[in-house]
C-alpha cells in the first residue's frame, strides 16, 4: 500500500529522520515502523505506568499542609 502524507510538522520530520539514521534504516522504513507502533501493530506492547502503586502513598506533613494553606489564602491588597 502506498500513502502520501502532507503537512508533516518539521519537528516530526526531524525526529523521524533522526530515528532512521540512528537505526540505519531508510526514512520510509522508519515511518512505517512509527505508524505500526502508533497503531498498536508491533506485536509487543509498550509498558505503561499508571502510578497505581503510589496512588495511596500520600503522607501529609506539617510543611506540606502549611504550603497548601498558603496557596488558599487571599491577599486582599492584590484584589482591590
Amino acid at each position: 500500500m502506498q500513502y502520501t502524507i502532507r503537512g508533516v510538522p518539521v519537528a516530526v520530520d526531524q525526529a523521524l529522520r533522526e530515528r532512521a539514521r540512528a537505526a540505519g534504516k531508510s526514512l520510509n522504513e522508519a515511518v512505517v515502523d512509527a505508524l505500526a507502533l502508533g497503531a498498536g501493530m508491533t506485536g509487543s506492547r509498550r509498558k505503561r505506568r499508571d502510578l497505581a502503586d503510589i496512588a495511596k502513598a500520600w503522607k501529609a506533613g506539617k510543611a506540606v499542609e502549611a504550603a497548601l494553606a498558603d496557596q488558599d489564602r487571599v491577599d486582599e491588597d492584590l484584589w482591590r
